[in-house]
């Protein structure tokens, strides 16, 4: 079994990012004056020369970046993903979308777990406001391995896409030796014929180890990582709908517009099957420890379990 790394997926992208700029003189990086917590300072220390530092000014960060695309350059835009996807939308919509440029938008500090900064700084709608972006890919990493993957994907797809990045350090469960990251394509980290357990981000290391545990307790879950959420999988939801017949999504994303709304969008077009979503439940959050607040919102692994036996042994 490969050795557990413990680390946020903010400071994996921060490594990753630094790695492939050895390589890639094309890669250039803005910040707006967060790169402490972005992690996009291990990049600045290395390659000064290529880090812009755009200030509390997020709107004009993705303004220059566009036009850093336009010339040919490779940008990664990051900043918090309430400020990112927030206060810059406009000018992602407009300057990058609208003209497909090959920006690449990092949203760190997303989702509840940002814990004690409160709801204000709580993005639970960034991949909502993301998705309606035509030509806007969206991938939500989960653990350390997969975020390496997914900054190298970044960099060789040739379109806008919107990275999101973790505050809260989280156990790996890939095994870099045997991991293969593939654009748009869903991964099965457990078979399962009862029920289909659909999850994204930081959330999935919880819901394997709540399907590990139910498979002690005879309930047999499939447990699918959805790493792109734009484009989706379609083939590994339509196969796990006819297979299991029910599917369960968990998000740390409001339930609104995510991923669970995706995988419905899905089913509903080609193989209807109940879907419950567990997220934020069209609610803000609270100051609080991270782990506290997941927990408090049902983001863990006791209440993944809870709600799957129910459904299970209730139908």
């Amino acid at each position: 079994m490969a050795e557990i790394v413990n680390k946020a997926t903010r400071e994996s992208f921060g490594l990753a990012l630094c790695e492939l700029a050895k390589t890639n003189e094309d890669i250039v990086v803005l910040d707006a004056d967060l790169s402490g917590s972005t992690k996009t300072g291990i990049f600045a220390k290395q390659f000064p020369e290529r880090f812009f530092n755009c200030g509390i000014a997020e709107g004009n960060m993705m303004s220059v970046a566009a036009g850093l695309a336009a010339c040919g350059k490779i940008p990664f835009a990051a900043t918090f993903a309430m400020f990112a996807t927030g206060r810059a939308y406009e000018q992602i919509r407009n300057s990058i979308a609208y003209p497909k440029l090959n920006v690449k938008i990092a949203g760190s500090h997303a989702g509840i777990s940002v814990g004690e900064d409160g709801a204000t700084h709580q993005c639970c709608e960034d991949i909502a406001l993301m998705k309606t972006l035509p030509g806007m890919a969206i991938i939500n990493p989960a653990d350390h391995w997969e975020m390496t993957a997914a900054v190298k994907a970044a960099v060789e797809y040739e379109g806008p896409v919107y990275l999101r990045l973790g505050r809260l350090a989280v156990d790996s469960f890939n095994d870099p030796e045997n991991y293969t990251f593939e654009f748009g394509k869903g991964i099965t980290l457990h078979e399962g014929s009862d029920i289909t357990v659909i999850a994204s981000g930081i959330i999935v290391k919880d819901a394997l180890d709540a399907v590990r545990e139910l498979e002690a307790q005879g309930i047999s879950a499939r447990l699918i990582n959805i790493h792109t959420i734009k484009p989706i999988d379609e083939e590994i939801i339509v196969k796990a709908a006819k297979e299991t017949g029910r599917i369960v999504t968990i998000e740390e994303h409001s339930v609104i517009g995510g991923l669970g709304d995706s995988v419905s969008d899905v089913t509903s077009r080609r193989r209807p099957v109940p879907v419950t979503k567990i997220g934020i439940q069209d609610r803000f959050g609270y100051s609080g420890p991270a782990k506290e607040l997941l927990k408090l919102f049902g983001l863990c692994k006791e209440n993944i379990a809870k709600q799957i036996t129910e459904i299970v042994k209730g139908s």
